[in-house]
């Protein structure tokens, strides 16, 4: 019986893997451009002598537009459902996600300072909004551990997310109206920016980190039972604590960086994936990682399709779409 139940889940696992590749390609070739499914092997596999001049153009969108995207979409996607199903253990509340101790607003308010103040350019902003997310959740960590528990850091977190607000607003009524443009548009959140040497650059890391917080499934399934109950279990609950943030942090910073707010992946995947699999973090997580990969690949897809030859900030598009689809779980539950 337990090799059989195995069996299955290798079976489930292998298919949502499938569903993810599928999605991928399907994915990479539709758009502005129409690139038939059936010539991409060869466009990846054949040198550029053996294409004409119409092959050679779908070449160019798919290897330096198309597929830098759409993977940029997936490794997004799982981080953002990652970080928001560690949040969710470690506060033991399905609604919490990275924003809620300040990591994002940290973010973003770093990125807001760097187009407003030193003009925007991807080497300026991101640093910015990783420093702004790690300044951030130092501050929240140091005020919230004066008091036991998370209570304190969920109160300084929602005092962070304030006065990062606050100092957006008026870093907004300073800026001039090219700065106001790019603020506006990198609030919503985009993946044009998009690039194989972002890719590079950021998916190491961001997979490294990912593996590092999925070794922590076992302490996230002691902190359902409880602090109290994980510390008698063997879990040092403060320097849990302190990692798992930190880890968050580490994912979400250079992230916001590159695309902007993207909101709901990490509210709503988790639930899904808790939904299918229960509570068991040893699948939960790496479940969600799949899922926001596919929530993600297929938001953007619309982003890109919905209003064609121009393109939604994908932001919106996730919030059209899970904030219904929250508000439709909350009232499915039984009470």
């Amino acid at each position: 019986m337990c090799c059989r139940l195995q069996f299955t889940h290798s079976i489930n696992w292998l298919l949502a893997v499938g569903v993810l590749l599928a999605l991928l390609i399907f994915t990479a070739s539709h758009g502005t451009v129409q690139i038939p499914l059936n010539a991409i092997p060869s466009l990846l596999f054949n040198t550029a002598q053996k294409l004409n001049d119409e092959q050679q153009f779908w070449r160019d969108v798919l290897l330096e537009i198309r597929l830098p995207r759409v993977l940029f979409a997936a490794l997004a996607g799982g981080v953002l459902a990652l970080a928001g199903a560690t949040m969710q253990a470690l506060f033991r509340n399905p609604l919490a996600e990275p924003g809620l101790i300040g990591i994002s607003s940290g973010a973003s308010l770093g990125a807001v300072c760097a187009i407003v103040l030193g003009g925007g350019s991807f080497a300026i902003l991101a640093p910015a909004a990783f420093l702004g997310s790690i300044l951030a959740t130092a501050l929240a960590y140091h005020l919230g551990r004066r008091y036991a528990g998370m209570a304190g850091l969920l109160l300084a977190g929602i005092a962070i997310n304030a006065i990062c607000g606050s100092l957006m607003g008026l870093f907004t009524y300073l800026a001039d109206d090219n700065q106001l443009r790019s603020l506006t548009f990198w609030n919503m959140g985009s993946l044009a920016g998009a690039s194989w040497q972002r890719l590079a650059m950021l998916a190491p890391f961001l997979l490294l980190i990912s593996i590092w917080i999925m070794r922590y499934w076992r302490a996230m399934n002691a902190l359902l039972l409880g602090e109290r109950e994980a510390l008698h279990l063997g879990f040092a609950i403060k320097g849990l604590r302190r990692k798992l943030i930190v880890l968050v942090a580490l994912l979400i910073g250079p992230l916001v960086a590159a695309t902007g707010g993207i909101g709901f992946v990490g509210l709503v995947v988790p639930h899904c994936a808790r939904m299918l699999l229960g509570a068991d973090h040893r699948r939960l997580l790496p479940a969600s990682l799949l899922l926001g990969a596919i929530a993600l690949v297929l938001a953007d897809y619309i982003a890109r399709i919905a209003v064609a030859p121009a393109e939604l900030p994908i932001g919106v598009v996730t919030s059209l779409i899970g904030g219904p689809f929250f508000l439709w779980l909350l009232l499915s539950r039984k009470s």
